[in-house]
């Protein structure tokens, strides 16, 4: 079978974990096993997400006075992340056939998100140092739980780039890592010509449009909960070990966290893929239907 494995922004950075470049090496060991679980056996394209790097590297480039626009900054992290976890399958699977890709995601100018920056990216702080932060550079920031954090406008993905490449080296028998961080986010002028933008677009909807066009049979989205709960936070709180598509509600679930990638599952499901949603050492075991939540087609059994 073809799956593609989505990991979350915390596989890497774990909340509360301190950001060194040991711990992000440290977890990227630990993704690697469960993904090379799944390697040995099938087809694997490997996304990521990169909400804690792309923060930490644009908080550094203000603090050094350099202006890296942010499609800038979203490409370091993916190109950073890929060359961590394409290291660390290396070692796992014990050959070369992993190659990491930078993806361009082209996204709508125009997308209604640009006038409601709400994706969370980098450092949580105190209320009065994210509105001085926010004065002194000109970002948009918004609570987050306890703390505040920067927020950017979070389009839609209208079209992954470099498909062609990625299914070649697929189809070669290679692990092909791409499309971290939803993308590299790009638009296209009046003449066609491509252009960065100051985004970050959603991984959970890249990773369903990415499903989608490599022709995967599943999509594992991989985070740090054991799968899609009822009635979460809640004594009568549940485990949904399957659903069938048409069940799917992603309003049902908390807008923060889960609602996105319900809605994700949702889009690749309606296109004829199987969804499974778990922690990252269950990935085999999702696969198998021993773990976590299955999003099923219509018609799947």
């Amino acid at each position: 079978m073809r799956i593609v494995i989505a990991l979350g922004g915390n596989a890497l950075l774990q909340r509360g974990e301190t950001p060194s470049a040991e711990a992000q090496q440290h977890n990227a060991r630990r993704a690697a096993a469960a993904i090379a679980a799944v390697a040995r056996e099938h087809e694997v394209v490997v996304t990521h997400g990169n909400g804690p790097q792309v923060g930490l590297l644009a908080n550094q480039a203000e603090c050094d006075r350099i202006a890296w626009p942010l499609d800038v900054v979203g490409a370091e992290s993916h190109g950073m992340i890929g060359y961590i976890l394409a290291r660390e399958l290396h070692n796992a699977l014990g050959h070369d056939r992993v190659a990491s890709l930078l993806t361009q995601t082209e996204v709508d100018p125009n997308d209604p998100a640009f006038d409601h920056p709400e994706k969370f990216i980098g450092p949580t702080w105190g209320e009065a140092r994210a509105r001085a932060l926010a004065e002194e550079r000109g970002w948009d920031v918004a609570p987050d739980g306890e703390g505040w954090r920067r927020v950017v406008a979070s389009p839609e993905p209208q079209r992954l780039l470099g498909m062609e490449a990625v299914r070649s080296l697929v189809d070669g028998g290679s692990v092909a890592i791409c499309a971290g961080g939803g993308g590299v986010p790009v638009a296209r002028d009046g003449d066609g010509r491509l252009y960065g933008i100051e985004a970050v677009v959603d991984k959970d909807l890249t990773a369903a449009r990415l499903a989608a066009h490599v022709e995967a049979d599943w999509l594992l989205m991989l985070t740090d909960v054991d799968g899609v709960y009822m009635d979460w936070g809640t004594p009568d709180a549940r485990r949904l070990k399957a659903l069938l598509v048409t069940a799917v509600d992603p309003a049902a679930y908390p807008a923060g966290s889960m609602g996105p990638k319900m809605d994700a599952a949702r889009r690749a499901a309606q296109d004829g893929i199987r969804v499974g949603i778990g922690k990252l050492e269950d990935a085999a075991a999702i696969l198998a239907g021993r773990a976590g939540t299955r999003i099923l087609p219509v018609g799947a059994a």
